[in-house]
């Protein structure tokens, strides 16, 4: 499987909610310390066959695309069909182009900041000013909201949107 969204739209803490009630692995691809550990990621990887192995920010080793369909294929042949790699990734085209080597051997699944139609009604204004990215939606007040997307560059848009609410706020 891949889960493909932008930064920080919760596909890694969903990958640690799926691999919590199995038995699992989790390497972190920005982590010099995990891509040493796929050093020789076949070996790597074929020692843990029987557990899910969730890969983040898989598009920092494209290599590792190649050796993945060798390790499925080979799963295959010996019973182990699905659920054994969760890959997860930045929805960019060098991703998609990169995971094409699993053709027919994965499934993809977008997870997208949250929008109007998974948001309760009397939360949907709250939606409008902190945006779908959940620390920033979910986050207790404002300024907690407005101090977690600041990381995400959208310091600019918070404070458009602190603006706006003003704005609304004030009788015509």
């Amino acid at each position: 499987m891949v889960l493909l969204g932008p930064r920080q739209s919760g596909k890694t803490t969903l990958a640690h909610a799926v691999a919590a009630g199995r038995d699992s692995i989790y390497l972190d691809l920005e982590s010099s310390l995990d891509r040493e550990k796929l050093a020789d990621a076949a070996f790597y990887l074929s020692a843990h066959e029987d557990q899910v192995v969730v890969l983040d920010e898989v598009q920092r080793l494209p290599e590792l695309f190649s050796t993945l369909r060798g390790l499925i294929d080979q799963g295959r042949r010996r019973g182990k069909t699905a659920g054994r790699f969760l890959l997860l990734g930045s929805a960019s085209v060098d991703l998609l182009r990169q995971s094409e080597k699993l053709a027919g051997r994965v499934a993809y699944i977008e997870l997208s900041p949250f929008d109007v139609l998974e948001t309760p009604a009397d939360r949907r204004d709250r939606l409008w000013v902190r945006g779908g990215f959940p620390e920033s939606f979910l986050a207790v007040d404002d300024a907690r909201s407005y101090a977690s997307a600041a990381p995400l560059g959208c310091r600019s848009t918070a404070r458009l949107s602190v603006y706006f609410t003003a704005a609304w706020a004030t009788p015509a």
